[in-house]
């Protein structure tokens, strides 16, 4: 009795077990500068449906694509300028992790050291205040003049 049941409970584990999405190693692209600009690239770009991994770390469709691509066009021959370039055309500037400096991107390059700015000048204008507030005494009054 006791051999049914734990075979039952057994199957019923690994059919509820789900299989674990790891990403399928690929080859190794036959020149190692290539397969250096292969694995650059793909830690550069934005998987664009998790929009918070790259390409190298996501199991995606898009992503898998996206590195298919990628290994297409090295072994075609491009540069790795020639396949960001192919790549900021189809998908935009939001493809890359860090996009690169424009008109248009430059706020989100000058945006933290503003930021930091803005906040630096508030504490100071706040300790500045405080500094030149009176001390109370004991009993809750300001210190008379004398």
């Amino acid at each position: 009795m006791r051999r049914p049941v734990t075979f039952l409970l057994t199957a019923m584990l690994l059919l509820a077990m789900q299989p674990a999405s790891a990403i399928a190693p690929e080859e190794s692209l036959a020149d190692p500068v290539q397969q250096a600009a292969y694995e650059h690239l793909t830690n550069e770009v934005r998987c664009l449906v998790c929009q918070n991994q790259t390409i190298a770390d996501s199991t995606a469709p898009l992503a898998v694509d996206l590195r298919r691509e990628i290994r297409r066009l090295l072994e075609a021959g491009q540069s790795e300028e020639q396949v960001k370039t192919f790549l900021l055309e189809r998908y935009g500037d939001f493809v890359l992790y860090r996009p690169r400096w424009q008109t248009n991107t430059a706020m989100l390059w000058l945006a933290p050291g503003l930021l930091l700015l803005i906040g630096a000048a508030a504490l100071w204008r706040i300790i500045s205040r405080r500094t030149s507030l009176p001390i109370p005494t004991e009993d809750g009054d300001p210190p008379s003049g004398t």
